[in-house]
């Protein structure tokens, strides 16, 4: 950690400062490419904004999270590079970055200020996460002291993340004569974080008088997505300046010094809807999964049910239509209703479309276990084929074309294990993985007042897999409007059994669902990763043994 002399500032004359927001993408352990990023932007910030600080996210050299890419041997050293790339730019304006670094044997998560090609401040995280998805214990070593420097005759301290929603860092630069707090964040999207992230940044600049600048990340990172929401809070807690989610940019932002750092208010972008939120969240992760390992294309099996339909919509939205490939694989018990209701769709997305009878497929099959299965009688093992047989073509294309498979399964499925094995789970990612079935029909409509993609019918009729004659996925479980609730309560929230009971719901709906969900553990761990929505996800943020005797009610 280090710290200019004179870092409280002297005197309280009247300066202004311009400070641009990086709300930007980075591809995690892409460090020299990553370095050329941050020098192109603030060569651009310099150009059009005439910048005196550009501010970028937390660990914006490495991308976020970059894991156990931190345990390389060569990690040191390519930070070092990079920094040195940075220190040697020839920049005008002053930058914050994140990026790792090592001092006394220990690795730290910091923010480190780069003016006129010196390193003129590094800040460490304090408070490294270990909840949810966060596993920063794991690498980094916790920092305790606060940086504040004199730049620009004004005194500017450094947070990381984490630091602002917890007790001492923000008060400690508070103490040490801050008037403008930067906070470089990855803070990963979930329902309702930006209005959390606000009401906190409200009364931390409130009750330490002093601005805040909170950068965040954006894009898509595995299942993680970051929305970015950048913001500016001026010392009274007034939310002055407020950046569009889910969108790259550079933001500027101006502030006039005195005896506090005022930062002049810009135009806010409208709020959201929940729906445009979610939808926006779930494009953004298709798409950097997808261009960010490199794949031409995507293909799917298209059903004519409403879960495909909006994962098709999604995909076209994220990657455009040329690069998608919709497949129907009719079956027997295939309605004409889902026929006409794929075509449909297909058209109106202008995607490449094809149908392929699995019926030929079945029937060898069949024929080759006909002696093993003599004197059984047809059960969901039958079943199951019509959805592996599915699975194997849309693999086959995928290894023939270099398209990655999207999976359309939703979050209520996986939940209670409704899904195939090798079968409608086959593929690379989950569109819907994390989005329970009462919000998928709420996309389903969102997405329709873009343009109408979603047959009506498709969202109206009673959901169904259709490999059984007049099956419906009610016929075997509580209506989805139950079942996400009771869902929400125990793998969201931590309910037991006996809790959800006590909410009002029907034991038996309850102990089943639980049932449910404790045995299928084993098909979640074999599931493709998608995109996280909500605040505990089937991946990184719930881990459950797979072989375990924990019983119902506990």
């Amino acid at each position: 950690m280090s710290q200019q002399p004179g870092a409280t500032g002297t005197g309280h004359t009247a300066r202004k400062l311009n400070v641009v927001m990086a709300q930007m993408d980075f591809l995690v352990g892409d460090i020299p490419g990553n370095a050329r990023l941050v020098i192109d932007a603030v060569r651009k910030a310099e150009q059009e904004h005439n910048a005196d600080l550009v501010v970028f996210p937390e660990l914006c050299l490495t991308g976020y999270p970059p894991e156990d890419l931190l345990l390389r041997p060569s990690l040191d050293l390519r930070v070092a590079e990079a920094l040195a790339s940075l220190q040697q730019a020839n920049l005008t304006a002053a930058c914050v970055i994140g990026a790792p670094i090592r001092q006394g044997g220990l690795l730290y998560n910091a923010a480190v200020l780069i003016d006129q090609g010196e390193v003129r401040a590094s800040y460490f995280k304090q408070f490294p996460p270990n909840y949810q998805v966060f596993d920063e214990k794991r690498y980094f070593a916790a920092g305790s002291e606060p940086c504040v420097i004199d730049f620009r005759g004004i005194a500017v301290g450094l947070t990381v993340c984490e630091d602002i929603w917890s007790d001492g860092p923000v008060e400690q630069a508070a103490a040490a004569g801050a008037r403008l707090l930067i906070n470089l964040n990855a803070s990963p999207y979930d329902i309702g974080k930006q209005a959390r992230r606000k009401a906190l940044l409200e009364g931390k600049a409130r009750d330490n008088e002093l601005a805040i600048v909170y950068v965040n990340l954006v894009g898509g990172q595995d299942e993680l997505v970051f929305d970015g929401g950048s913001v500016v809070y001026d010392h009274s807690g007034e939310l002055a300046v407020e950046v569009p989610q889910f969108d790259e940019g550079l933001y500027p932002v101006e502030f006039v010094c005195d005896h506090h750092c005022q930062p002049v208010s810009r135009p806010r972008p409208p709020e959201p809807s929940l729906e445009e939120n979610i939808y926006k969240a779930l494009v953004l992760g298709v798409r950097d999964y997808v261009n960010k390992n490199g794949f031409r294309s995507v293909v799917l099996g298209l059903s004519g049910g409403i879960d495909s339909a909006l994962t098709l919509a999604i995909a076209v939205d994220a990657l455009g239509a040329d690069r998608v490939h919709a497949v129907m694989m009719p079956f027997r018990y295939t309605s004409s209703m889902s026929l006409e209701d794929a075509e449909a769709e297909a058209k109106a997305l202008g995607v490449r479309y094809d149908v392929f009878s699995i019926e030929p497929m079945y029937d060898a099959f069949m024929a080759a276990l006909e002696k093993p299965f003599e004197g059984t009688t047809p059960d969901t093992t039958e079943e199951n084929l019509q959805a592996r047989l599915r699975g194997v073509l849309l693999m086959s294309l995928s290894n023939k074309f270099g398209s990655l498979v999207l999976t359309t399964g939703n979050k209520s499925e996986l939940a209670v294990g409704y899904s195939t094995l090798y079968g409608d789970m086959a593929g690379g990612f989950d569109v819907l993985k994390d989005v329970p079935k009462t919000v998928v029909f709420r996309l389903s409509r969102y997405r329709n007042t873009i343009s109408p993609v979603i047959p009506e019918r498709v969202i109206t009729r009673p959901p169904s897999a259709e490999l059984a004659p007049d099956q419906k996925d009610e016929d075997s479980l509580p209506g989805y409007d139950v079942l996400d609730q009771i869902l929400n309560l125990y793998v969201e929230r931590d309910f037991s059994a006996e809790a959800i009971v006590a909410e009002g719901f029907d034991r038996k709906d309850v102990e089943r669902v639980v049932r449910l969900v404790d045995i299928n553990e084993y098909k979640r761990r074999q599931a493709p990763i998608g995109v996280r929505i909500t605040e505990r996800g089937f991946g990184k943020d719930r881990r459950y043994p797979i072989t375990n005797g924990w019983k119902i009610g506990n």
